[in-house]
C-alpha cells in the first residue's frame, strides 16, 4: 500500500509524519470516552452568545463520536484493510486505537524486571491484579488474565554457553476488557502484547536464523509458507524436559485464547495483538496460528475478527506467508518509521521476506541519539503530539480532526523534539 510522507527536511534533525492534510469526511468516535455531563443538555439550552454555542456544538459533536464507537470498531480494527484511514491523512480515531494498544505494549517495559539480584528476575515486577496500577493504565477498562512467558531456544556459543538449557522469560499479558469498557468499545476485547527483545539469547535466536516452513497446523502442512526460524522457535520451544516446565508460549496462547472464546461465546469478541520489534513478530504468528487452526471460527460460521498492531517490528515470513495471512482474514497495522532499520530485516539484500498488512508511516530521527528511531516510546509520544494539536484545532468546533498544514505540522514537531531531548534518560528500545 502506498503512502505519503510530509517531509521537512529544513530541520536538521527532524520528525515527521504521514500525515497530509484535508477535510475529514468521516465523523469516526474517540476510543477514551469522557464521563456523561450536563454540559450537552444545558449549552443547548442556554443563552446564545457566541461561546456558548461553541461548547455546545463541541459537546455535541463529542457525543456523536462516541456514539459511532460502538458501530465503526470493525473499521477501525482493519474489516477494509484501513481503506481511508491511515492515507492520505491518519484518522483521529485510528490514532487513539494506536497509541492505547502501544501503552498496552509499554506496560510490558516497565513492568519486566531485568536486575539479576531480583527475586523477579526476568519476569514481571507486579502480579496480575496490581500490573495496570503499577505501569500508570489503572483507567485502561481491562483486566489481566494470564502472563505469557518464552523460551528462548538453547544456543552453546558464547557470550551465553553457560546459560541454563530453559529459561522461560516473561515475554507479555493478555488482558480483557470490563463489562463498563465492553460497553464502550461495542465489544468484547481481548488484547495480547508482546515486548521486544531485551536480553541476548533473545537476540541471538532471531539473529541467526533463517526461513523454514511454520508447520503449525499439523492437518494441514503447508510448506511453502515459511517464517523466520528464530521467531518460530520462540514461539513454540517449551521447558518441557524438566519436571515443572513450562509450556510453550504457544501453548499458553492458545489455551487462554480458547477458555476466553469459549467463555464469551454468546458476546461480540475481537482478538487484538500488540507488539513491538520481536513482540510484533510474535503477535502475528499468534494471529495467523489461530486463524490457521480455526479458534476463531463460531458455530454460526462467522469468525472473530483477528487484529494486529505492530510496533517497529520486523519481516516474519515469505510471500507465501503474507498470502496466506491475508487468505486467512488476518488483518495487520504496522506502525513504521521509516528510518528504523529494524522494519526492514531481515532481507535486506535479498527479497525472501515480505511484509504482512497496511502500513502507517511516520519518520522521525535525531542526529544525537539515533537509538530513538526504534524506540517505542517516541512512536507513541510523536503519535500524542500529533493527537493533542489534532484536539486543539477542534475546540471552536470545527470537527476535521486534521488541523490546518504545514505550520501545525512543524509546530507538533518542534514541540514532540523538546520533549524526547528533556526525557531521553526515560526512553527505552526494545
Amino acid at each position: 500500500m502506498a503512502h505519503t510522507t510530509l517531509k521537512l527536511n529544513s530541520i536538521p534533525n527532524h520528525f515527521t509524519f504521514s500525515d497530509t492534510i484535508r477535510s475529514n469526511p468521516h465523523s469516526f468516535g474517540q476510543v477514551s470516552l469522557p464521563k456523561r455531563s450536563d454540559n450537552v443538555s444545558s449549552s443547548s439550552s442556554s443563552s446564545s452568545s457566541s461561546s456558548s454555542s461553541s461548547t455546545a456544538a463541541a459537546s455535541t459533536a463529542m457525543v456523536h463520536k462516541n456514539a459511532g464507537m460502538t458501530s465503526l470498531w470493525r473499521q477501525i480494527h482493519g474489516c477494509n484493510n484501513w481503506e481511508d484511514l491511515v492515507e492520505p491523512n491518519l484518522h483521529p480515531l485510528l490514532r487513539r486505537e494506536v497509541i492505547r494498544y502501544g501503552e498496552f505494549v509499554a506496560a510490558c517495559y516497565k513492568a519486566f524486571d531485568l536486575d539479576p539480584n531480583s527475586k523477579r528476575y526476568l519476569t514481571c515486577k507486579f502480579g496480575k491484579k496490581n500490573l495496570f496500577k503499577e505501569v500508570g493504565l489503572e483507567n485502561s477498562g481491562y483486566e489481566v488474565s494470564k502472563y505469557i512467558y518464552a523460551t528462548p531456544p538453547f544456543i552453546n556459543i558464547p557470550p551465553i554457553q553457560n546459560s541454563p538449557r530453559a529459561c522461560g522469560r516473561w515475554i507479555g499479558y493478555v488482558a480483557v476488557s470490563s463489562d463498563y469498557m465492553t460497553t464502550r468499545l461495542g465489544r468484547r476485547d481481548i488484547v495480547i502484547t508482546f515486548r521486544g527483545t531485551v536480553t541476548i539469547p533473545e537476540w541471538i535466536a532471531i539473529l541467526m536464523s533463517s526461513l523454514t516452513p511454520a508447520h503449525l497446523d499439523c492437518y494441514n502442512y503447508r510448506p511453502d509458507v515459511k517464517v523466520l526460524s528464530g521467531f518460530l522457535m520462540l514461539y513454540t520451544c517449551n521447558e518441557k524436559c524438566t519436571k515443572f516446565g513450562l509450556e510453550s508460549c504457544r501453548e499458553q496462547l492458545l489455551s487462554e485464547v480458547s477458555r476466553l472464546l469459549n467463555k464469551y461465546k454468546n458476546e461480540e469478541v475481537s482478538i487484538t495483538m500488540a507488539g513491538h520489534s520481536m513482540g510484533s513478530a510474535l503477535g502475528v504468528l499468534l494471529a495467523y496460528d489461530i486463524a490457521e487452526l480455526g479458534l476463531n471460527k463460531r458455530t454460526n460460521k462467522e469468525a472473530v475478527p483477528i487484529s494486529v498492531f505492530s510496533f517497529g517490528g520486523p519481516k516474519v515470513g515469505n510471500l507465501n506467508f503474507k498470502q496466506r495471512c491475508e487468505e486467512l482474514g488476518v488483518k495487520v497495522l504496522r506502525i513504521v518509521n521509516v528510518n528504523d532499520p529494524i522494519t526492514k530485516m531481515p532481507g535486506v539484500l535479498f527479497n525472501s521476506y515480505e511484509h504482512v498488512g497496511v502500513e502507517l508511516v511516520l519518520e522521525f530521527f535525531n542526529m544525537q541519539n539515533p537509538s530513538w528511531v526504534h524506540d517505542l516510546e517516541t512512536y507513541i509520544s510523536l503519535l500524542k503530539y500529533q493527537e493533542d494539536d489534532d484536539d486543539s484545532d477542534n475546540s471552536d468546533g470545527d470537527d476535521d480532526g486534521y488541523g490546518s498544514g504545514r505550520q501545525k505540522i512543524i509546530i507538533v514537531i518542534n514541540k514532540a523534539m523538546d520533549f524526547l531531548c528533556n526525557n531521553a534518560q526515560n526512553l527505552r528500545i526494545g
